[in-house]
């Protein structure tokens, strides 16, 4: 073959593919028709030229301009950085909005049973009495309770109380795998523990005291464990009604919201305990403390309520973009 004769033949092609490459912002239909096309025969160009020739120069010049088109064609991959911003302001809050009715009641529920059994533990010395001796209820009301939050290192307590709670909230969504059916039972006994520390608290006096360490971090601690249940008993219910989908195709699509809010809860998990490691422990006053969590907490909420909202006017479902499994229908 005249390698001369053949660049001569085709630097045309190859010229143009360059313009529309450097001009593929402000294509239109006809010209970006062109560029796949021209894209196509540069390749076949590439093919013949690294078969047929072994100049060097020829062949990079043309691997390049390959590499550029196909870039242009298929698309660049979407930076890192933007896939951050987009999980924080679509996927996670979007999720988390979508399943606002399965949290609220997680959160109710939750609440009902911890007042109702802590009132019970707080007037019946009986029951007080078949938890521990007066002695050590006596040592846990006036000691221990407080000592808690403050015998560790701060850093080394926060590390713990977050691999803690995340370690809660991800069973929360492990259980999901079994239709959710563990969750109501993982709640009911975390409200257990929380009413026997606030009954027995209140059986001598001490529950502002309880408020006053339990507050600063256990409103957005307890709302990101009822977020994660209820997006695990919402994809247990995926199972029994997948709506007008697919039922694999529901089940993946929660599924994956599923693992968005995992992600999440990783960051405000992170923030709660930073609150119970540092601020519950502080010498600050009990009402700067408590406002310091329901301060975090409305934050939390207005977050969610904000971005999820839009992002559900915006016909977003959390899910990542072109899932593999979705399908057309009617």
């Amino acid at each position: 073959m005249d390698i001369d004769a053949f660049v001569t033949a085709h630097r045309p092609v190859w010229d143009r593919l360059d313009h529309l490459i450097k001009n593929r912002s402000s294509l239109t239909g006809a010209e970006v028709d062109e560029l796949v096309d021209l894209y196509q025969r540069v390749s076949t160009h590439l093919s013949i030229v690294r078969s047929a020739s072994k100049d060097p120069m020829l062949t990079g010049r043309l691997s390049a301009l390959v590499a550029r088109a196909r870039s242009a064609v298929t698309g660049a991959h979407t930076p890192a950085w933007r896939e951050l911003v987009r999980f924080f302001t679509v996927s996670f809050p979007v999720v988390a909005y979508r399943a606002r009715w399965w949290w609220l009641a997680s959160a109710l529920a939750f609440v009902a049973v911890a007042l109702a059994m802590g009132t019970w533990v707080a007037g019946n010395p009986e029951v007080q009495a078949s938890i521990a001796s007066p002695d050590e209820i006596t040592q846990l009301v006036n000691e221990d309770f407080a000592d808690y939050y403050s015998e560790n290192p701060a850093a080394s307590f926060a590390t713990r109380v977050w691999v803690n709670n995340a370690w809660v909230s991800a069973l929360m969504i492990v259980y999901s795998v079994l239709l959710g059916l563990p969750i109501p039972y993982a709640l009911y006994a975390n409200a257990e523990n929380v009413a026997i520390s606030g009954g027995l608290m209140a059986s001598r006096d001490k529950l502002d005291i309880f408020f006053g360490l339990i507050m600063p971090h256990g409103l957005l601690e307890l709302t990101a464990v009822f977020l994660a249940a209820a997006v695990g008993m919402r994809l247990g219910w995926t199972v029994i009604d997948p709506g007008p989908r697919r039922r694999v195709e529901a089940l993946a699509e929660q599924g994956r919201a599923v693992m968005s809010v995992a992600l999440g809860l990783v960051v405000v998990l992170f923030v709660s305990g930073l609150i119970e490691a540092f601020v519950t422990p502080s010498g600050l006053p009990t009402w700067a403390r408590v406002g310091i969590g329901v301060l975090a907490e409305l934050t939390f909420l207005a977050y969610v309520i904000v971005f999820g909202r839009r992002a559900l006017r915006e016909n977003e479902t959390g899910d990542i973009e072109r899932a593999p499994d979705v399908a057309p229908t009617a």
